[in-house]
C-alpha cells in the first residue's frame, strides 16, 4: 500500500470512519493513535519489547484494553520470553482442534468469494497502478465507501 494510503486509513481509524485497523510493527512506535481498544497479534513478535510496544496501543493515557496473541507451537518459546519480561503468566485460552478446522474453511470460503466479487468488479491489480487498495478499492467493492460508520467496537 502506498505511503498515501496508509495515511489514508490511518486517519480513517483515528476519526472513526474505520473501527479496524491492520497494520504491521510499523504503527506500534511514533504514531498517536488514540483510543485503541483491542490489539489482535496474528503473529507474535520475535522480540519481547516489541510486544510491549504493540500491547502499548491499548493503554494510552490510563486507558485499558484487551490484548490477544495468537500463538501456535512454533511460537511458544517467544511467548515464554513475554511473559518472563512483564514477570507473570498470561491467560491461556485454548483453541478446540474441529472448531479451527471448521472455521478455517469458512475463512476458506469467504476468501474465495471475495476474490471473485473483486475479479469480477475489475479490483484486479493493472499494470503500472500502484497496490491493491488503490482508489479504495476495498471500500468500493465490500460497499464500506460513503456509508456511515457503525458505532465503535465495544467488548
Amino acid at each position: 500500500m502506498s505511503q498515501p494510503k496508509r495515511l489514508g486509513a490511518l486517519n480513517k481509524f483515528k476519526s472513526g470512519d474505520c473501527n479496524i485497523l491492520l497494520c504491521t510493527d510499523v504503527a506500534s512506535r511514533g504514531l498517536d493513535i488514540p483510543a485503541v481498544d483491542m490489539v489482535i497479534n496474528y503473529d507474535i513478535p520475535t522480540n519481547s519489547k516489541d510486544y510491549i510496544h504493540r500491547v502499548g496501543r491499548t493503554a494510552r493515557a490510563g486507558r485499558s484494553g484487551v490484548a490477544i496473541s495468537l500463538v501456535n507451537q512454533y511460537e511458544l518459546e517467544w511467548y515464554v520470553q513475554i511473559e518472563k519480561l512483564i514477570g507473570k503468566k498470561l491467560p491461556e485460552y485454548p483453541a478446540n482442534e474441529e472448531e479451527v478446522l471448521l472455521l478455517e474453511e469458512r475463512v476458506g470460503e469467504a476468501k474465495r468469494l471475495a476474490a471473485t466479487k473483486m475479479k469480477e468488479s475489475g479490483g484486479k491489480k493493472r499494470r503500472g497502478e500502484g497496490d491493491v487498495g488503490e482508489d479504495d478499492d476495498v471500500d468500493k467493492y465490500f460497499g464500506l465507501k460513503d456509508r456511515k460508520s457503525s458505532k465503535k467496537f465495544r467488548r
